[in-house]
């Protein structure tokens, strides 16, 4: 049984981030460990929160966990609080990264053009610093222009623009570059930039409803898929074609800041 780190926050109400990974990867068999990064009262969508960051919590768990010899085969890194914390992650992930063990970022700090309130350069580039050691990384579009430096000139780009950019977060050091929310000439899609492979654009309809927690999700099936066996194009699009699934199936949620009611469809996974 593969053992799977994963460094990101813990929701209180709501179906994000740990709550949603570790359910996914649990029923694919995974043994699920987490460095919580922070305690989220619920998802922030709901317009009102309570955050609390554990950073000196993960200096103390690492070091317990250092002395008492604890190992993982693969690790996933998400939601950051502060750059200090950041740069903690990033320290953890190069020492983890020395022992053989896979790692996967999600490098949350934006969307729409925009950096999250908090997400300020420092962490930008503590972020760039886990991409340097990855072998999979999945920044959203917005994400993928920060992390490479360059300027946001709108959501949509052409094929020789994501290839660039693919290209730039690869020479950064991340041996698979994942790109969600793109839309290349005009067609919403996903980047794959696996290995010394040419670029591969995975399009994809959008489902009429914004659901609360889908890029974990993604990523969860993403990497059970990568971990599982599953070259990177085929874990891309079985995790993709599941997202859109379950959406779909479970568009008459009435609360989906929440997320998707995924206890329904575990044996769908």
């Amino acid at each position: 049984m593969k053992k799977v780190l994963l460094i990101n926050d813990m929701a209180g109400y709501g179906r994000i981030s740990y709550a949603v990974m570790s359910m996914v990867l649990a029923s694919k068999g995974f043994h699920v460990s987490s460095l919580p990064t922070a305690l989220v009262s619920n998802t922030l969508d709901y317009g009102e929160f309570e955050i609390l960051s554990t950073e000196n919590f993960m200096k103390n768990t690492i070091d317990v966990w250092d002395k008492l010899g604890f190992s993982f085969d693969a690790v996933a890194t998400g939601i950051t609080v502060g750059d200090s914390q950041a740069k903690l992650v990033a320290d953890y992930c190069k020492k983890l990264k020395g022992k053989g063990v896979k790692v996967f970022c999600d490098p949350v700090m934006g969307d729409d053009g925009i950096l999250y309130p908090g997400i300020g350069e420092k962490t930008v580039e503590y972020l760039r610093e886990i991409v340097s050691v990855a072998d999979y990384i999945v920044p959203n579009y917005t994400e993928a222009v920060f992390l490479a430096g360059e300027q946001w000139n709108g959501e949509e780009t052409d094929c020789a623009g994501a290839c660039r950019l693919c290209e730039k977060l690869q020479a950064m050091g991340a041996e698979n570059v994942v790109i969600t929310s793109a839309k290349v000439d005009g067609k919403d899609c996903t980047l794959l930039k696996d290995g010394k492979n040419d670029m591969q654009i995975l399009p994809f309809d959008k489902v009429p409803a914004r659901f609360v927690g889908t890029g974990d999700l993604f990523c969860a099936l993403f990497m059970a898929g990568v971990l599982g066996g599953d070259g990177a194009r085929q874990a891309l699009r079985k995790a993709m074609d599941k997202v859109r699934e379950l959406m779909i199936k479970d568009i008459e949620n009435p609360d989906k800041y929440a997320g998707v009611r995924i206890e329904r469809y575990f044996e769908e996974l």
